[in-house]
């Protein structure tokens, strides 16, 4: 049987990345204790969304979009427990070490990406608390919440009409224009890093 000790041997060249806090995060063997909040929060604020493809000053970084995503859980389910709404903030946690890549590339290169981004969330669930696999009703739930952020995006930032969007990601998910207004407006990273980490702290017993 082959582990990802192995794996990670039989690789050549370097397979871990030093964060800013010092931690070295193994990619093939990612260990919880290597992996720190406040460096999802610095890396996911500083990936493009879309491929940076889209309107604003500023970049829709990938941390803007996790808030979204939850923002859209909390209007259709206000009662979602914290824990749920933790798993949707960090749905797309392992970005912060192998950034964001659009469906259509991801379709391409095959499953690759799909193993390293699946055991990379495995470790940061457990690190703040979470089962490292989610049962599949809560999956549907954060994933139906992300089309619905993704619908959006789309028709707000990049340049998608509302019927591609409707194709692609359904329907609009009805949030209010205030509400709207501040998610679907980029932020600066630096803003987009520290609204992450209070949400975070928010929902996170």
């Amino acid at each position: 049987m082959t582990t990802a000790k192995s794996k990670s041997s039989a690789v050549s060249g370097r397979v871990w990345q030093r964060m800013l806090s010092g931690r070295r995060l193994d990619l093939l063997d990612p260990s919880p204790l290597d992996i720190e909040v406040a460096d999802i929060a610095h890396g996911l604020a500083r990936v493009a969304r879309w491929n940076g493809q889209t309107n604003g000053a500023h970049i829709f970084s990938v941390a803007q979009h996790t808030l979204l995503v939850e923002a859209v859980m909390r209007q259709r389910s206000p009662r979602v427990d914290h824990s749920l709404r933790l798993a949707a903030l960090l749905h797309d946690a392992p970005e912060y070490v192998i950034g964001d890549m659009i469906s259509p590339f991801k379709a391409v290169i095959g499953g690759s990406y799909k193993i390293v981004e699946k055991r990379l969330l495995g470790a940061i669930h457990i690190r703040f608390g979470l089962p490292p696999v989610l049962e599949d009703a809560i999956e549907r739930q954060i994933k139906a919440a992300d089309r619905g952020a993704a619908y959006l995006e789309a028709t707000s930032l990049a340049g998608f009409t509302v019927a591609e969007a409707k194709l692609l990601f359904g329907s609009d998910p009805g949030l209010p224009d205030a509400t709207r207004e501040d998610y679907l407006t980029p932020w600066s990273a630096g803003k987009a890093e520290k609204r992450f980490l209070a949400r975070f702290n928010a929902v996170h017993d």
